[in-house]
């Protein structure tokens, strides 16, 4: 991956807005860093009160439940949260921590092994995989079944994601009539305010999980391994000082930015940066064009593996902040850090990008595919 082109750079510098069709609606996208924050935070002028139309495009075709807690607001969204919220950090205790470095540090070893492997679906998409199982402290064979998957549940598991929806009726069934400590038997006894989820809400938080964190992290850990086979000085500089794996981290999500945007609505009439939306009516928080906000960030169109202060928005701002961003940047973390110790340069056979294609803009987000060949220390 080499640092691709910002394709708001000029709507950002001009009005500051973006108005772009989706799906028949025209959404105003909010693009400066501090009008995106403050959009965020602002829940009861943007509301996530949406079913299905916090994506952009909106989902009504591909699931049949509202995404919790993402699709809700304060304060039945603090509340849905704290219900999920000890799984997902799990990817700060030292015992997950040891788990991924050992999957990392096995999967490079026989990615070495070998003259070439593809990255997206050998190797960064069973890592996202089997790193979940120790996330929702499931069998690690869970993982061979989601792999099966594909890249992304919606797109490559059939009409409506039903593979997903059938697996997780499935697994709530199995849980409603056990004990275990796993995600599924967690929320198949959680109360909310007081009952028991209902098997709609169980659902949602299933289909959150497996939809939201997955594609985006395949295609960030894939996008790493291109941009250092590209640079190879980048590893050597890693190397210099390990630490600034930390920063690295952290700038390699405000460059990819494996999420464009997401959506909000407002419940009336509602002026925006001179742009009228009637009540119903969707704006666009665009946390890929904040990232390059060049008010923010010095020199956005560059990769600096030690840039400090760096405060992205990659994972989203406010209330509504992404529930697996230890998750994601632990996989990250893992992989620059064995990148380090065991590789000595990766060489790029074939490539494909991936391209958001839009009426009003174009991004690349990753890649399709990448070939690569990995040399040893």
């Amino acid at each position: 991956m080499e640092p691709n082109s910002d394709p708001f750079v000029e709507a950002r510098r001009n009005k500051g807005l973006l108005p772009c069709n989706f799906q028949g609606e025209t959404v105003p996208m909010i693009l400066r860093h501090d009008e995106v924050r403050k959009a965020a935070r602002d829940w009861k002028t943007y509301s996530s009160d949406a079913p299905f139309r916090v994506p952009i495009p909106s989902e009504e075709d591909v699931r049949t439940m509202r995404q919790l807690p993402v699709e809700t607001d304060p304060p039945d969204h603090t509340d849905y949260r704290k219900i999920v919220e000890p799984f997902f950090q799990r990817a700060k205790d030292p015992a997950m921590i040891a788990q991924v470095e050992a999957l990392m540090d096995g999967m490079l070893q026989q990615a070495m092994a070998r003259d070439s492997i593809e990255i997206v679906r050998e190797f960064a998409l069973p890592i996202q995989s089997r790193a979940m199982t120790y996330l929702l402290n499931v069998p690690e064979s869970e993982a061979d079944l989601w792999i099966s998957w594909g890249t992304h549940v919606f797109r490559d598991g059939g009409s409506k994601g039903m593979s997903l929806e059938a697996y997780l009726h499935q697994r709530f069934d199995r849980a409603a009539t056990g004990t275990g400590d796993d995600f599924f038997s967690a929320l198949a006894h959680a109360t909310f305010r007081g009952r028991p989820l209902t098997r709609e809400e169980m659902m949602g938080f299933g289909n959150l999980t497996f939809a939201g964190g997955r594609d985006t992290v395949i295609h960030t850990l894939a996008s790493v391994l291109g941009y250092l086979a590209g640079r190879p000085e980048a590893l050597e500089f890693l190397r210099q000082d390990p630490a600034r794996v930390v920063h690295a981290t952290e700038e390699f999500f405000r460059v990819v930015t494996p999420l464009t945007h997401i959506g909000r609505v407002c419940p009336v009439d509602t002026r925006v940066q001179g742009h009228d939306v009637p009540a119903g009516g969707r704006v666009s928080l665009c946390w890929a064009s904040a990232n390059r906000d060049e008010t923010v960030f010095e020199a956005p169109e560059e990769v600096r593996l030690d840039r400090k202060p760096n405060p992205h928005l990659a994972f989203g701002f406010g209330a509504h902040l992404c529930l697996g961003a230890a998750h994601a940047r632990l996989l990250v973390r893992t992989l620059l850090q064995k990148c380090i110790e065991r590789v000595g340069r990766i060489t790029v056979l074939s490539s494909q990008e991936r391209i958001e294609r839009e009426q009003a803009y174009q991004r690349v987000m990753g890649y399709e595919s990448l070939v690569v060949r990995i040399a040893p220390r």
